[in-house]
């Protein structure tokens, strides 16, 4: 690699992923914003119209599923696999469902950053994809000092 090349590779910008279903764990996202202001971001969720929420940035969409609709899980989780593929971050940050915890899955095996924060409707207990994605994650995080354990999330605050 010339000098050229180099420098180039060292000023390329961070390409985040940013995780999220529709509805509040979306809103929650959206609040990060400050965090990758100065990154390049592809947005992925479950709502095709939550694109004009984030001009200016990619986007992608794919099906919304849950425990409840097996089939569409497995074509979202496929889905997932290939925008994360496809779009090579070098971070992923979810707030949460099954989207999220995909994401994460599957950006740890291709050794990108991976932070999960647990959605702060999740007062009494994880989420279902929450208490899975812990084992995946670099920086598993909870938004209430309650749900901390010694082999659990941790707590750093929470997002308003």
């Amino acid at each position: 690699m010339n000098h050229q090349e180099e420098q180039g590779r060292k000023m390329k910008k961070k390409t985040v992923m940013a995780v999220a279903s529709k509805g509040g764990h979306w809103i929650q996202l959206q609040r990060l914003k400050p965090v990758w202001q100065d990154k390049n971001v592809v947005f992925v969720t479950t709502d095709k119209d939550l694109k004009s929420h984030v001009k200016g940035h990619k986007f992608e969409a794919v099906i919304d599923a849950n425990m409840n609709q097996k089939f569409k899980l497995i074509i979202q989780a496929l889905t997932t696999f290939w925008l994360v593929l496809k779009h090579r971050p070098d971070v992923i940050i979810s707030t949460g469902a099954a989207v999220g915890f995909f994401a994460i899955f599957f950006g740890r095996f291709l050794k990108c950053k991976t932070i999960w924060l647990d959605s702060v409707a999740n007062a009494e207990e994880l989420s279902l994809a929450g208490s899975k994605v812990g084992k995946y994650a670099d920086i598993w995080l909870t938004q209430w000092p309650n749900l901390v354990s010694d082999d659990g999330p941790k707590y750093r605050g929470k997002v308003f």
